[in-house]
This record gives C-alpha cells, sequence and structure tokens, in this order.
C-alpha cells in the first residue's frame, strides 16, 4: 500500500460487526460519562518469537490474553492504542484478538467491537547492518532501527469504534534523529568528540523512533480527533553514554514539537515526504513514554516536554486504588520516591527503579477532560485477579484511560495557549 501501512477496517467489518460510523452506547462499569473514552494500554502481547502470536490468539484459549481482553471490555475504550502488540503484516494477529478475545465475554464481562483498526511496520527488530551498541560485533537486537529479535516485536496497535480516516493518516517510522534540531545525539565518554557515540554513517539512516511515531485522525461526531501515538524506548539498558535516555528523551520532544504550529515544526516530515507538523485543531497524545515526571531513569524534564505544553489538557491526572495499594504493599524503592503512588500506571521491580507513571492520555487544551482513571484495583478488589503482582496475568502496566468532551472550543480554534 501506499501508505506502507495495513489498515484492517475491511477485515473486521466482515466479521460480523453491527455497527459502523458510530460508538454503541455504553454504560462504564468503573466511571465515567458516555463522552469519548480514550485509552492507552502496555499489554505485553509480545512473543519471543515471530508468528507466536498468531499461534497464540487463534484459539480463544490463551490465558494472558483473555486477562487483557477482560480489562479492555470493563473499561471499555472507544479508542484504545495498545503496546507491545507485535507487529504482522497481514494483520492476523488483529483480526484474531478482536474475533478470539474481544469480541467473546471474558467472565461476565460484555464483549467489546472495534470496526476499525490501524496497524503499520514498527522499527523494532529491523536490522541496520551496523555496530550501534559498540560491542564489537552487528546482530541482535540491540543493532536493530529499535530493540527486538525479530521485525515487529513490541509493535502497537489502535482499535476504534469511531472511523479512521486512512488518507489522511501520517507515519513517521522513518523519521531521521539527526534530522531534528538541536537533537541530544548520545555522545561516547571515551573521546574528545561530542555527540559521536553514532559514526556519520549510523546517523545517516538512524531512525529517531524506537518504534514509530503514528498521527491517526479519527472522525467522531463530525469532528476529527488526531490520535498521536508511540511508545518512546525505555531509558536504561545503555551505558554512560545514555543512548537509549536521549533518545527518549527526544521521541517525547518529537510531539511536543509536532503540536506546536510555525517555525518549531517545520523540520518534521513524514514518511509521505509531508513536511510540517499537526494539521488539525483536536488531539490526544497516546502512549507508554517510558518517562515518570519524578522518579525513574528517564532525563529530567524528559515527558514535561508534553506534560507542561501550554496545547496539553493536563489538568486531571488520572489515579487508581491500587497504585498506592501496590507501593506499600512492595516497600524497597516505592518507599523513597517523589510521584504520588496514586499516578502510578507501571509496576515495576521494586529494588530499582519501583512503581513509575510511563503511560499517559494527554488531550489538547481544546477538550475537557471529564473523567480519567487507571485500571488498577486494590488487592482485597475482586477485579484484582486482572493485574495481580509479578508473575502479571495481563501485564506490569496498567490500563489508563481518559473521558474527553469536544465542547470547549470550535474546530478553527488554534491557540498557542488555550488554558
Amino acid at each position: 500500500m501506499r501508505w506502507h501501512v495495513l489498515a484492517l477496517s475491511s477485515l473486521l467489518t466482515a466479521a460480523a460487526i453491527p455497527s459502523l460510523g458510530h460508538a454503541e452506547g455504553r454504560h462504564h462499569e468503573h466511571g465515567g460519562s458516555p463522552d469519548l473514552r480514550v485509552a492507552t494500554f502496555n499489554a505485553s502481547l509480545n512473543r519471543s518469537a515471530e508468528g507466536q502470536l498468531v499461534a497464540h490468539l487463534s484459539t480463544p484459549d490463551n490465558a494472558q490474553a483473555k486477562t487483557v481482553a477482560e480489562i479492555i471490555q470493563r473499561v471499555r475504550p472507544d479508542i484504545l492504542l495498545i503496546n507491545e502488540f507485535d507487529f504482522d503484516a497481514d494483520g492476523q494477529a488483529a483480526r484474531l484478538f478482536q474475533d478470539n478475545y474481544l469480541s467473546l465475554p471474558q467472565n461476565g464481562a460484555r464483549p467489546i467491537h472495534y470496526p476499525y483498526v490501524f496497524v503499520a511496520p514498527s522499527n523494532t527488530g529491523i536490522p541496520t547492518g551496523f555496530d550501534l551498541n559498540n560491542n564489537g560485533t552487528i546482530g541482535g537486537g540491540d543493532d536493530a532501527f529499535g530493540f527486538g529479535a525479530y521485525p515487529g516485536q513490541f509493535g502497537m496497535i489502535v482499535y476504534s469504534r469511531w472511523p479512521i480516516l486512512e488518507e489522511h493518516v501520517r507515519t513517521f517510522q522513518k523519521f531521521l534523529w539527526a534530522d531534528m534540531p538541536g537533537a541530544r545525539l548520545p555522545d561516547d565518554p571515551a573521546t574528545a568528540a561530542p555527540a559521536d557515540w553514532y559514526s556519520p554513517e549510523e546517523l545517516a539512516i538512524f531512525r529517531l523512533s524506537s518504534k514509530s511515531h503514528w498521527d491517526i485522525p479519527v472522525f467522531v461526531r463530525g469532528r476529527v480527533l488526531h490520535v498521536l501515538a508511540s511508545h518512546p524506548t525505555p531509558p536504561v539498558f545503555d551505558g554512560p553514554e545514555d543512548r537509549n535516555g536521549t533518545r527518549n528523551f527526544d521521541e517525547i520532544r518529537f510531539w511536543a514539537d509536532y503540536i506546536s504550529p510555525g517555525k518549531r515544526s517545520r523540520y518534521i516530515y513524514d514518511d509521505q515526504g509531508r513536511r510540517g507538523g499537526l494539521r488539525g485543531t483536536h488531539f490526544v497524545i497516546v502512549g507508554d513514554q517510558n518517562s515518570d515526571p519524578l522518579d525513574g531513569d528517564s532525563i529530567p524534564g524528559a515527558v514535561q516536554q508534553i506534560l507542561e505544553h501550554p496545547r496539553v489538557n493536563a489538568s486531571h491526572t488520572p489515579t487508581s486504588a491500587g497504585g498506592p495499594d501496590a507501593a506499600a504493599r512492595q516497600g524497597g524503592a516505592n518507599a523513597t520516591q517523589r510521584s504520588d503512588p496514586r499516578f502510578d500506571t507501571a509496576d515495576f521491580a521494586d529494588t530499582a527503579p519501583g512503581n513509575l507513571r510511563a503511560d499517559y492520555v494527554l488531550p489538547s487544551c481544546t477538550l475537557d477532560i471529564d473523567d480519567s482513571g487507571v485500571f488498577w484495583p486494590k488487592q482485597d478488589d475482586p477485579l484484582f485477579r486482572l493485574v495481580g503482582d509479578f508473575p502479571f496475568p495481563s501485564s506490569d502496566h496498567r490500563l489508563v484511560w481518559a473521558d474527553l468532551e469536544f465542547d470547549r472550543f470550535p474546530d478553527h480554534r488554534h491557540d498557542d495557549d488555550c488554558r
């Protein structure tokens, strides 16, 4: 396809989905209103071998997939980004997860149907032919465009109950890191030259996005919402050069520049060669950003680039009762953290870094937030079985959601700061 993407709306429409063009009415099990619910979920639906996810989803019996599907059914988002969902070019995994899991009731939760799906290639696992980690050998995940054992591992997918405007999708999989003005290119501390961890030849092919960055326009009640989806690299698994930390910072910065009008976003080009930033009014940034505002290993200020952006509505921070409950039970690094555990979205090792806020749903300031939350029940909640403690029945991340309204500003408003 000319977009080098796979849109599965035709496949899923054929899969006995009765209603197109609008979301069916529903009552949320966990609060909220009948407005637009947008969610992100790093669901850990990645597998160690290529094709394994398709095999696991080919029957309705995979325990982890059933648990992930039940969480989605109980929260019932209208638009959902799933991080760590392995990519396959035929879209089989996307169809099978809908047909064999989301479309079937899980433990009494109502099925949920998504007529529209977007998947596209991920940089993960694609070999570069260079020794990017400078260990003297070429090959393996560290030397791929994004870490992965095979092409598409740790990919992502967007499910929607509203139409995706496929002809207006923009992907930024191939945008080069060196083409970002002022990029934080990693430095080899063993040499005097600056920003020289990667050679000029490597920088000529090195892609900024460890997976991809997507701008997916969704048509909701006569208005266009741009779903800005990504999954920046974890800022760890490197050395003193901090090559992953700097990349994480600039992957987050990409969206901060993209939503800024004028010169700041002019350098950006998409995979079709079109230049410039956001072409619209309403947006929502979604994904596992792998950055906590106060704790963890990301470069200070990394996620603040979008949290504190004047065009972002960060007035309502999603919370849970399970985050504080887990932090208190687990102790360890959690006891010395600065962030409020109500805001945590990921359950990590208690030696370091502890539980963190890593996953975000950040709408534009043209949208009101009616409600939001993190699906993380307390240990004494009957639904705690869906998240659990390590080893997790679903994922080490929690689904994060927000209910949004379009009523605040008209579509033609493009104020830099509308707070």
